[in-house]
């Protein structure tokens, strides 16, 4: 057990303390106010504060785990040996820079609470972080931080034995629309005719006639053989099914249709599952909780995880909207056009609400690449590699996001790589 002194105990200072030394490093933390307690202990001790009281490890703090709110914070990037880091600590500190503080900066977003230029979504992008201005979003930072504390950290007291942690690889497919042909009503299947036409599609004009006709499979209709490689290699690929109502972004097929609640039964029993909530859903939490009534119905079973359509996060109404309907994961921590560790970190971590100054019980999983058509599969490849890299390095969790319509046919290269990443990094 890790004792740490400081002068306060604020729900900031547990929260970052407990993720940081706890949960990524598997050293058990309490804090204590007390001089005399903190000098009588005489086991694995630290001091949190602006001065050390003698020669224990110490780290100086900065102040922003100790105030409330939201206000300009003063951040000065600079290199702890080739790794970014911020709030450095002086000479007198163990430890070069106050990675708790810095940590608190990147998980809690506290960046996005400030105002930002949105996008025509009404997105925060990668272009507005921290991160991307300083060239280190491709970086779990908190992680190496965490990795580089522990072993100055283990230097000082060798008998530590941290728990220890392994690198898993966890897949996300998004299923926007389940089939490109099928279900999908008189109207909207006369309209695709129409467009294949208009827009001289010939060769999906009779690949669509093809399907209806039932002479060859659809192409987004790849579950079963997907479940297969899951199997295979004993993998849980979560699932996202959209179940909102159709509208300019949203073109789910009918949840009311037989085939499509088959489909997630299906699914649900081989595989997590989870709800892909509708871009008209991002600030109306009663859509929100119309989706998830629909997927619960059909799998029966609580829904417990969710991420953004479009990935319209929105910090904090999203997750309070989450939290209010009791969906305790989300996956929706990342950029949608940008690859990258949008929080720092590649280990998931409980949402802290900066506007109440509570950890929530809302858990995000945060990924670090989801598929975007305007990249060459090689390129997107070789960046993919380059963080897996990283992530195994420092034990955390891998968590790509892909496309149903991504992994069809249509898309050799993309179905290739997502293979082989199943191969490379599975459990099996």
């Amino acid at each position: 057990m890790l004792l740490v002194y400081t002068q306060k105990i604020t729900p900031r200072l547990r929260y970052t303390f407990k993720h940081l030394i706890t949960r990524i490093l598997g050293i058990p933390v309490d804090f204590t106010t007390k001089i005399e307690t903190f000098i009588a202990h005489n086991e694995v001790k630290m001091s949190y504060i602006k001065q050390p009281l003698g020669d224990e490890f110490f780290v100086r703090s900065h102040d922003l785990l100790f105030v409330q709110g939201i206000g300009e914070v003063e951040i000065s990037i600079q290199q702890w040996d080739e790794t970014p880091c911020f709030f450095p600590a002086g000479e007198k500190s163990t430890v070069p820079y106050d990675i708790f503080a810095a940590s608190f900066y990147l998980l809690s977003r506290y960046e996005e609470y400030l105002p930002y230029v949105k996008d025509e979504h009404g997105r925060y992008t990668a272009a507005e972080s921290l991160a991307f201005k300083n060239n280190f979003l491709s970086t779990p930072v908190v992680d190496i931080w965490c990795q580089k504390f522990l072993k100055i950290f283990l230097e000082r007291f060798p008998n530590v034995v941290p728990e220890a942690r392994n690198f898993s690889y966890q897949p996300v497919i998004n299923i926007p629309v389940a089939y490109a042909y099928k279900k999908r009503g008189i109207i909207r299947t006369f309209g695709g005719f129409v467009t294949d036409i208009v827009r001289f599609r010939f060769s999906r004009f009779i690949e669509r006639f093809a399907v209806l006709l039932s002479m060859k499979d659809d192409p987004y209709d790849n579950f079963e053989a997907f479940i297969t490689l899951h199997k295979k290699y004993q993998t849980k690929a979560y699932y996202f099914f959209q179940l909102g109502d159709y509208s300019t972004y949203d073109h789910s097929i009918s949840i009311y249709k037989n085939e499509f609640i088959r489909l997630i039964k299906n699914v649900s029993d081989y595989s997590k599952v989870g709800l892909l909530a509708s871009y008209e859903s991002f600030t109306n939490i009663e859509k929100l909780k119309v989706e998830k009534k629909r997927l619960n119905t059909t799998i029966n079973k609580p829904v417990k995880r969710a991420r953004q359509h479009y990935n319209k996060l929105n910090v904090p109404q999203f997750y309070r909207n989450l939290i209010d309907l009791e969906i305790t994961e989300d996956y929706s921590m990342g950029y949608c056009d940008t690859n990258g560790f949008r929080a720092g970190t590649c280990s998931p971590f409980y949402f802290y609400d900066i506007g109440m100054e509570i950890q929530t019980p809302l858990k995000v999983y945060p990924f670090c690449m989801e598929y975007g058509g305007e990249f060459e599969a090689e390129i997107f490849t070789n960046e993919i590699m380059k963080m897996v890299a990283q992530v195994q390095e420092v034990k955390g969790t891998f968590i790509p996001i892909f496309h149903n319509v991504v992994l069809s046919e249509r898309n050799v290269e993309w179905k290739e790589m997502y293979i082989n990443l199943l191969k490379e990094y599975s459990n099996a």
